[in-house]
């Protein structure tokens, strides 16, 4: 779900149409950026510091919205036998045994395991419904009046830089990096793709969303590697949403935190570690310019940068990881981290304004011939 929009309307206690309107909006913004090339403009502009500060800032913040929760719920002996300290510290040394066995399906076995302890737990519980089928029946939802204003203004504008930052172009470099034996989609095919599922599903009261580099990265590192993987999930929760609904509310409430947290770390840490292909060979931006003619002749193994070129685009990244993690804002990460970049070019700028200055000082016609007469 798109998280400025999920943030507003719970705090401010959104109606259906509100969210919908929120969500039309963006969708729409998004089909004018990939449109009109605006995307592709925006994906080549932004230098891969910044993109991958995104990315690593992302990833750091799930780490801690995740720890955050599982400090705040769990204790050694609750909130149930199900769910504690204990099982955490079971499924962290699982997932470390995983990076020894990789063929372990350790996300799949997971989500087995703590469904079946929230089937338990749900059973135990006798005010608790259980799962039921029952065919669901779509209905649709259109904003009306103050509603597509409210929508648009509260949450909507400020979803977009969101949306596109982490969203489009950190999905589409992520994924280059996690696999780059694959065809990479190109922004304007995952704009299209965030504005097509948001102008069709909100009108049937889907949620807003779009693809986050986080999920990406969860996805990855539990084992997807190809379409399939995302076909199959898509399927399951179509089956499941149209033949048991809200039915299986109950149900994924009581599935254990304790596993759902340390999924969760696991796939920002996933995500963060993009970050340490910065001033690699792996680069997007340096595999497909390697150096650059203002480089120094010391320069490092493999990716074409000198030391002090290193030093600035890991300053770059890192004061776009700190301020996102620190206001929670991708936006204000972005341009924290832009700002920065452009520090650094400033001093090359003045100096190449000073010699276009200098190249166009005016000149006496014949000047030079008279100086040479006279020396002569």
């Amino acid at each position: 779900p798109m998280k400025a929009i999920a943030a507003v309307a719970i705090a401010k206690h959104f109606t259906p149409g509100q969210i919908a309107a929120a969500g039309i909006f963006v969708g729409a913004c998004i089909l004018l950026f990939s449109v009109t090339g605006l995307l592709k403009w925006f994906a080549r502009v932004v230098p891969a510091p910044v993109v991958k500060g995104i990315q690593m800032g992302a990833g750091l913040s799930l780490v801690i919205s995740a720890g955050a929760s599982l400090k705040s719920q769990l204790s050694w002996t609750g909130p149930s036998w199900g769910d504690n300290y204990i099982w955490m510290l079971v499924a962290f040394v699982v997932l470390a045994l995983t990076g020894i066995y990789r063929r372990v399906p350790y996300g799949l076995a997971v989500f087995v395991v703590g469904l079946v302890f929230a089937f338990v737990l749900l059973g135990a519980s006798p005010d608790e419904t259980v799962p039921s089928f029952g065919i669901w029946r779509p209905g649709t939802i259109t904003p009306v009046g103050d509603e597509w204003r409210v929508g648009i203004v509260d949450a909507g504008i400020g979803q977009i830089p969101l949306t596109t930052l982490n969203s489009v172009v950190a999905v589409v470099y992520l994924a280059g990096d996690l696999l780059p034996e694959v065809q990479t989609p190109s922004t304007t095919a995952i704009g299209l793709s965030v504005a097509g599922m948001n102008l069709l599903g909100c009108w049937f009261g889907a949620m807003p969303v779009c693809h986050g580099s986080g999920g990406l990265a969860a996805q990855y590192r539990f084992g997807a590697r190809s379409g399939a993987s995302i076909i199959l999930l898509g399927a399951f929760k179509l089956i499941v949403g149209l033949f048991f609904g809200n039915t299986l509310v109950g149900l994924l409430q009581r599935f254990p935190k304790s596993f759902l947290g340390v999924m969760v770390i696991a796939a920002g840490l996933e995500l963060a570690s993009v970050g340490e292909s910065l001033n690699t060979s792996r680069a997007w931006d340096l595999a497909k310019h390697p150096g650059s003619e203002n480089a120094s002749s010391l320069r490092l193994p493999g990716s074409g940068l000198s030391e002090a070129e290193k030093k600035q685009r890991w300053t770059v990244m890192m004061v776009t990881v700190g301020m996102l993690v620190a206001f929670k804002n991708d936006g204000i990460g972005f341009l924290a981290g832009m700002f920065c970049h452009r520090a650094y070019k400033l001093p090359a700028l003045v100096e190449e304004i000073k010699r276009r200055y200098g190249e166009g000082r005016i000149r006496l016609p014949g000047s030079g011939r008279g100086r040479d007469h006279e020396s002569s």
